[in-house]
């Protein structure tokens, strides 16, 4: 019988029947012993154990080693948007298809970036925190109605963010030289979004490009006193030079979703104003039912092609 490894660590938690759907095509179904985030040679590992045909992928590095490792191996389904975790040039040349699940975190992650602009504006983590602590702490917050909003990154997620900001009489800004004219956000260039953005919220895919997208230079093009969300990639953002703008008071908070090394515990675990969350982005239990189930409909069609 053919195996299927699933190296996301919650696979089907929610969804048990996934498994029946994949041994009924045939697979032999091999869940992650480990139960979190694989490393490059734990990976290695699993694969040279198993000999999958195909793969349910998490965000463990793919690497060609890695892939080069994987005899037989035919297909990645990766369960999940990004696919920076994927060698795909190395994946091409071994003739392995890989496959991911767009639609599915699109909800998702557009809420939890909603919820991060909130719990910033309100100062939510801090008051629950002083009344755990016995302190009632009252920040004084500001409202996100009126306020611009530039997103960087206008696919699905960043438009579906903007549709929600328009419905709270925000104004939109929007940088994405590849995005189509849209009705809920006004495209400019990034520098002026950088300087008239209240709140700018990152929905770029992780790249060599893309890599410290927010660096030095351009959180100090950033207007005075305003907040940066990152739900999108970790990468996209300098954390130390970040941690600069917040500490010297140029920012006036920061909400990070995911990190360049996780699980993090550098220094923006020491400020008041920065809200984090531990890459839970598309971890919402319906979106992430849909997502497995793409995911395993995308390994099925592949492997049976």
């Amino acid at each position: 019988m053919n195996t299927v490894l699933i190296t996301t660590s919650s696979f089907a938690v929610d969804s048990p029947a996934l498994l029946k759907q994949l041994e009924a095509s045939g697979l032999q179904v091999v869940l992650n012993p480990l139960k979190r985030k694989l490393t490059e040679e734990e990976a290695t590992n699993l694969l040279q154990q198993h000999k999958p045909v195909g793969m349910i992928a998490g965000v463990e590095p793919l690497t060609r080693s890695v892939l080069a490792a994987a005899d037989g191996l035919r297909a990645i389904s990766r369960c999940g948007i990004g696919l920076d975790s994927v060698d795909l040039a190395a994946a091409k040349e071994l003739g392995i298809t890989v496959t991911n699940t767009p639609d599915a975190p699109t909800v998702p992650a557009a809420e939890l970036a909603l919820g991060l602009i909130l719990s910033l504006l309100r100062g939510i983590p801090a008051s629950d925190s002083g009344i755990r602590q016995s302190r009632w702490v009252r920040p004084m917050g500001r409202l996100l109605q009126h306020k611009t909003v530039g997103i960087v990154g206008c696919g699905r997620i960043g438009s579906r963010l903007a549709k929600m900001l328009s419905s709270m009489e925000c104004r939109v800004l929007g940088g994405d030289p590849a995005c189509p004219v849209n009705d809920h956000f006004e495209l400019v260039e990034l520098e002026k979004l950088l300087a008239e953005a209240d709140i700018i919220s990152l929905h770029l895919p992780y790249t060599a490009q893309t890599h410290h997208f927010m660096d030095a230079k351009r959180l100090a093009m950033m207007k005075p006193g305003s907040y940066l969300i990152n739900a999108a990639r970790g990468g996209l953002v300098d954390e130390d030079a970040l941690y600069q703008a917040l500490q010297s008071g140029h920012l006036a908070g920061a909400a990070l979703d995911c990190f360049e090394q996780e699980p993090y515990q550098g220094p923006l675990t020491e400020l008041e104003n920065v809200v984090l969350t531990g890459h839970v982005g598309s971890y919402a239990r319906e979106g992430r039912v849909r997502m497995e189930e793409q995911a395993v409909e995308n390994l099925i069609r592949e492997l049976q092609s």
